[in-house]
């Protein structure tokens, strides 16, 4: 694969699992709260630290050669042990997003998002 690709496929891998972050823009979203900011906020901050994290990687890999292999065994183990964790908690049905609440202003929506982001 091209690096692109593979930066393409990484990126919707990281902006695809549901995390805080994506939680509380779905909340937030359900709820038809400062939605376009939230979206625009989170867009622009992970292309921001996804590049920030791969040129990072990049000089410490051609300095470590074999940081690559054991970052991606380590990354998938952290991930079965993990999905394992979430399917069992979605089996259960545990862990649903809570709509109850009121809303939040434009800046708390932004500031709580960025303490996630």
């Amino acid at each position: 694969m091209t690096p692109l690709i593979t930066g393409f496929l990484t990126s919707i891998s990281l902006i695809l699992a549901i995390g805080a972050q994506n939680a509380f823009v779905l909340r937030q979203g359900v709820m038809r709260s400062h939605v376009l900011p939230l979206v625009l906020f989170c867009a622009a901050s992970d292309a921001i630290l996804i590049t920030a994290g791969v040129a990072g990687f990049a000089s410490v890999a051609q300095k470590y050669p074999a940081l690559p292999d054991l970052l991606a065994v380590l990354g998938a183990t952290f991930l079965l042990i993990y999905g394992t964790i979430r399917a069992r908690a979605a089996w259960i049905g545990h862990d649903g997003i809570q709509m109850s609440g009121e809303g939040q202003g434009l800046w708390t929506a932004l500031l709580t998002c960025a303490a996630m982001t």
